[in-house]
């Protein structure tokens, strides 16, 4: 079977955030052990398993995420890295709907290539910091916030970008922390930089350091944003040595996620189910 390697988040190669996909003939997946030892050997942050379902349902796909370690609930950039591998191999057109396991997710193709992907907001609730994870961060946390059940990451405010930028945390005592990781932010420094916010993203738990861009964190990074900008409309800046854009639109219970992506490597799986 074919695995590719896509590039998301990006309109070049080389940066965004890499995820393996492997679309599926079968109408089930194959063995959990099986995908895991293929996301593990893949090696990046998520590689997503995809297959058809029957026609007149609520879902076209069925698709699951796997970490080099574990499943997880909710993926942006392999999602978007999916629907860019089925539009861009003539495999599907128009809307794609996946059902996961954080519901049914629908991407749509805009009209300059991108994809936009209509996935649930996150619940936001303050919180106090946990002491490891303001030890590990090193950094001054303004505010905290709970994710919700699907995203399940916990949301810290840093004083600014450069602090954000310069975090270098110690991520065996963030592994302690009991969700899927951390995220940090803060307001863009330059308001004409092409970005209104920036994020980087650690999730030692899950056997992933940093992220580079972490598409499901935006939706608890749009509403928590746009409550303070004013603005429903954001665009995203995410990562240390390898960024990438996510462009937002905060819709009540839904938020869209709006990124470009790139296929970098197109190959053979030879170690099938």
């Amino acid at each position: 079977m074919r695995i590719r390697i896509v590039d998301a988040f990006t309109d070049r190669p080389f940066a965004g955030n890499p995820a393996g996909v492997v679309l599926l003939d079968a109408a089930a997946f194959p063995e959990d052990d099986w995908l895991q030892h293929v996301a593990t050997e893949v090696n990046l942050s998520e590689t997503a398993f995809a297959h058809p379902l029957p026609p007149g349902g609520d879902a076209d796909w069925a698709l699951r995420w796997l970490t080099p370690t574990a499943e997880v609930t909710m993926c942006g950039h392999a999602t978007l890295a999916t629907a860019h591998v089925l539009h861009t191999t003539g495999t599907a057109t128009g809307a794609v709907r996946f059902r996961t396991r954080s519901g049914v997710l629908i991407t749509t193709v805009d009209g300059d290539g991108s994809i936009a992907m209509d996935f649930p907001t996150a619940p936001l609730t303050p919180v106090d910091v946990p002491d490891a994870v303001a030890r590990a961060l090193g950094a001054e946390i303004r505010s905290a916030h709970d994710t919700g059940p699907n995203v399940g990451d916990l949301l810290v405010e840093l004083a600014d970008e450069k602090s954000v930028r310069a975090l270098s945390p110690d991520l065996p005592l963030l592994a302690g922390h009991g969700g899927r990781g951390v995220i940090a932010t803060a307001r863009a420094e330059d308001p004409d930089g092409g970005y209104d916010f920036v994020s980087r993203g650690f999730f030692p738990c899950v056997g992933v350091d940093e992220d580079p861009v972490t598409g499901s964190a935006h939706t608890a990074l749009a509403p928590f944003w746009s409550a303070r900008l004013g603005r429903a409309n954001l665009v995203g800046r995410q990562g240390g040595a390898r960024t990438g854009l996510v462009r937002t639109e905060l819709r009540g219970e839904r938020t869209l996620l709006t990124g470009s992506a790139v296929t970098v490597i197109d190959g053979e799986l030879l170690a099938t189910a």
